[in-house]
């Protein structure tokens, strides 16, 4: 899926990620705390989400639907991991080494995967 959010001029910056379907009309993927997506949600829930492969391309037919993301940890992460893993299987073993070393390649070592974002839908979506 293709995730929007926006920083606080308004400027849109869009992210490909896996998410998983947490039933009640609710998405759900897991980010870093330090990574943009998480700064840019502590200060406005408000994100476009679309349909996309995981390059970002969006599925043609598809359009930007407005939605409201929130950031999670605790049990609500832990239900998004089981999820992911459950989902994606051995992709999910492979991503944390590889963003592990590029991390350390690019001098910034941020946390893997410690925070949850829980996406609402819009009805009807």
């Amino acid at each position: 899926m293709l995730f929007t959010t926006f920083r606080r001029d308004g400027r849109p910056v869009a992210t490909p990620v896996w998410v998983v379907d947490l039933g009640d009309g609710r998405i759900g993927f897991w980010t870093s705390s330090g990574s943009g997506k998480a700064k840019r949600l502590a200060h406005t829930p408000r994100v476009l989400v679309q349909p996309s492969n995981a390059r970002g391309v969006v599925k043609p037919g598809t359009h930007a639907v407005q939605a409201t993301a929130t950031l999670v940890s605790g049990p609500e992460l832990d239900a998004i991991r089981q999820r992911v893993h459950a989902k994606y299987g051995f992709a999910t073993k492979i991503t944390k080494p590889m963003a592990k070393a590029v991390g350390m390649l690019r001098g910034k070592r941020i946390p893997y995967g410690d925070r949850g974002v829980v996406v609402q839908l819009p009805a009807g979506a």
